[in-house]
């Protein structure tokens, strides 16, 4: 027997009535029904399952991707009175069988779980005894190797059809191309299931490209305008670093979120933010899964995105309570070129898997037909190094090799040194005087890593040790002296990692049967960096209408509020009434190019473009002040 979802809707979350979808939806799981959801970012998909399951008896199982996610959606539930369990990081044998047993028999509503613990026994065992309600697949595009985040572990979310066949499933994701679409359906192997698919429209958010020589200044521009809260997304850890000191420097509330944070640093910066005691959060992609903050007026891309998936999940985070909002990529000729190089260069082909592979056996010694099961624990950058191979194409293909189970890679590749300078750089120097034989290595970290004096910066002590000729046995040596003199503040890591031989070697044959595998899979992220390019350069459609119909919806209409939308002008049309009222400031003041822009509050190019027709035609100069001044 069930109850009345309308009545535990208003129960729980408070909220009278579904929106969009969601009734539909609810009504097909509590009919038994398996189902795909399609729902924009902010489309309430969590509610999707949360309510069924609380309508019925038993306990729901989700998989998650994302640790912070799986810790925000467990927190929420929790504040409301929910029994829920989350099981993440490196949890000891003894925590998980109490949690399972909790699952079992502590009438638990939720237990969320990444798709990696699927493949432990003691975890299929239990869930085979636990009274399941449904099974839930977040996040489900991770499943499908044509999405923009496929995750093998995802494969393994059809076990739990066979640990209870007879339990609806329910896969939900934000953003789902027709052929990501159709082969979520496949993997989870889900019957006759309701694909609700709901408009991907945000009419509130006005989507921009603005083209920037100055990114910064632009960036600066958009954040002393901005009322409520806001992300900016960047591609590097060290860029949001940078970024956010950039936006403190001129008075901007700003930090700064990524992987490399501690937990703790994660949960206090983030709860600063979501509480508006910080206004602007700098960050790495993965910020903002599972976040349910409405007042997001302001999404920035200050680089490239990968794919258009990513830039449309990420710009969709702003707007979430229905107000105003604006998701703006920043970018030029030279960011999209980088951006060419970066996703596109370090594509290993077929060819370049095989030569890897083969030097990779050959670096352990392993004879054609051994090698399986055996574990080795190798430094990737010597290994880089003795083969003169490209460190970006040869990890892509140790991770190729991880997903088609040649090798098992671990995690501690991605655990590296890190260094912050903790002295004044007046005592620097006078301790270097007194400490020669560490000046070479002090200074070359000084000239190599920007931000050093201000935050704890990865450093690659292999590189190091190659451009000053040392072995790194020596940096490694010297960097604890300067930790233990106090001058820096050394985390000291490894950048070893553990590869586990899964299968004989074959060479060739090892290689060849996902070889056509990983062809498409360079198309594809062709095609994706490709559409992300057109959809910057395309100034003449709607920018709603290019991302909709990218993602199949059939004749969008015009949202009337984008860049290109408000853009109806001809350039010359601007140029002239720029040009007029450039005019009409400088017979009042002479200013600069950057007090001019924020002045006229107009694109950087135009407004060079003008000051450069103004000079030539001899209407104005530039003082010793670099400024222009009416002749």
């Amino acid at each position: 027997m069930s109850l009345d979802p309308h009545k535990v809707l208003k129960e729980y979350w408070g909220y009278p009535h579904f929106k969009g979808s969601q009734e539909e939806i609810i009504k097909a799981a509590l009919n038994g029904r398996d189902v795909l959801a399609l729902l924009p970012t902010g489309g309430g998909k969590s509610v999707c399952f949360q309510v069924p399951s609380m309508a019925t008896e038993g306990i729901c199982i989700v998989i998650s991707p994302l640790i912070s996610l799986i810790q925000n959606q467990v927190s929420q539930l929790k504040s409301m009175g929910i029994k829920a369990i989350g099981m993440t990081g490196k949890m000891r044998f003894e925590e998980i069988n109490d949690l399972l047993d909790n699952c079992v028999y502590g009438d638990y509503k939720f237990l969320y779980m990444s798709p990696e613990r699927l493949e432990q026994e003691m975890v299929q065992d239990r869930i085979r005894q636990m009274n399941v309600n449904f099974l839930v697949v977040d996040e489900a595009h991770c499943i499908s190797q044509w999405g923009h985040d496929f995750r093998p572990a995802y494969l393994q979310c059809k076990i739990l059809r066979e640990l209870h066949p007879e339990v609806p499933m329910m896969a939900l994701t934000a953003t789902a191309t027709q052929r990501v679409e159709a082969d979520i359906v496949k993997q989870l192997e889900l019957l006759n299931p309701l694909i609700q698919k709901q408009s991907f429209v945000r009419d509130n958010i006005s989507f921009r490209v603005d083209t920037q020589e100055d990114k910064r200044f632009q960036l600066l521009y958009y954040c002393k305008r901005l009322k409520s809260s806001g992300i900016i997304y960047t591609r590097s850890r060290r860029v949001t670093e940078d970024i956010s000191n950039y936006l403190l420097q001129n008075g901007i509330s700003s930090t700064f979120y990524h992987g490399g944070i501690p937990e703790k640093d994660k949960r206090d910066k983030l709860d600063k933010w979501l509480q508006n005691e910080i206004k602007v959060m700098v960050a790495t992609n993965a910020f903002g899964m599972g976040i349910d903050k409405a007042d997001v007026s302001l999404v920035i891309h200050y680089q490239v995105p990968d794919c258009i998936e990513n830039y449309f999940q990420e710009a969709g985070r702003a707007g979430r309570n229905g107000e105003k909002a604006a998701a703006i990529l920043i970018t030029n000729k030279t960011d999209q070129e980088l951006a060419k190089k970066q996703f596109l260069d370090v594509l290993p082909d077929v060819s370049t898997v095989k030569y890897i592979y083969r030097k990779l056996n050959n670096y352990f010694q392993i004879a054609y037909g051994e090698g399986s099961n055996e574990t080795f624990r190798i430094h990737f950058n010597e290994f880089c190094d003795a083969y003169q191979l490209n460190t970006l194409i040869t990890y892509n293909v140790l991770k190729i090799m991880d997903r088609y189970s040649v090798i098992a890679l671990s995690e501690s590749f991605n655990r590296m040194s890190s260094v912050l300078f903790i002295c004044t750089k007046e005592l620097l120097l006078g301790y270097l005087g007194r400490n020669a034989f560490l000046d070479d290595l002090t200074k070359l970290i000084l000239r190599t890593y920007g931000g050093i004096f201000e935050n704890h910066t990865v450093i690659n002590t292999f590189t190091l040790a190659k451009k000053l000729s040392f072995p790194e046995k020596k940096v490694l040596e010297y960097l604890e002296i300067l930790a233990r003199d106090e001058i820096i503040e050394y985390n000291a890591s490894h950048s070893d990692l553990e590869i586990t031989f899964l299968v004989p070697r074959e060479d060739e044959q090892t290689i060849n049967r996902f070889a056509k595998t990983i062809n498409e899979q360079n198309q594809l992220k062709q095609a994706q960096v490709t559409a992300m390019l057109n959809y910057i350069g395309t100034d003449h459609v709607c920018r709603s209408k290019q991302l909709l119909t990218y993602f199949g919806e059939k004749n969008p209409d015009s949202c009337g509020i984008c860049d290109v939308c408000l853009g109806a002008p001809s350039k010359g049309t601007q140029l002239l009434e720029l040009k007029n009222r450039a005019i009409g400031l400088l017979k009042n003041q002479d200013a600069s190019s950057r007090t001019l822009l924020t002045l006229l509050q107009c694109q950087q190019e135009l407004l060079l473009l003008v000051l450069q027709e103004l000079l030539e035609d001899g209407i104005v100069e530039i003082t010793s002040k670099n400024e222009y001044k009416i002749i």
